[in-house]
């Protein structure tokens, strides 16, 4: 199991970034996808989850009606739309896979990790 994150960068506060995983092996539709973040100094938190056919999500309180998470099984993607980004916003962004089905905010249900990808909103 292999995941790449993509499409970090620095922002002004208020733009938008639209972070991509992209994952190796015939599994990826058959699971739950998530994504979190962690800042400097902070620990690992949840920002968005996604079931396996993409009709069920999830998003921590601190995203909602901001952030978007939507998946493209046929192309093994699932995508976090981030807009009316905030300072507080600044950390590495991961995606994960997560149980076998529903989306979940829990990290321990969440067994593979991509590398991070950094996100830095100035304000």
């Amino acid at each position: 199991v292999q995941l790449q994150a993509s499409g970090g960068g620095s922002v002004q506060a208020g733009d938008s970034l639209r972070l991509s995983c992209t994952a190796s092996g015939r599994w990826f539709g058959v699971y739950a996808m998530g994504w979190f973040r962690q800042a400097p100094g902070k620990e690992r938190e949840f920002v968005a989850s996604i079931n396996s056919r993409g009709d069920s999500t999830l998003y921590a309180d601190s995203v909602k009606g901001r952030f978007t998470i939507s998946r493209d099984n046929g192309k093994r993607r699932a995508d976090l739309q981030m807009n009316s980004l905030k300072p507080e916003d600044t950390a590495a962004y991961y995606c994960a896979r997560g149980p076998w089905g529903n989306p979940t905010g829990a990290n321990n249900e969440y067994d593979y990790w991509g590398q991070g990808t950094l996100v830095t909103v100035s304000s």
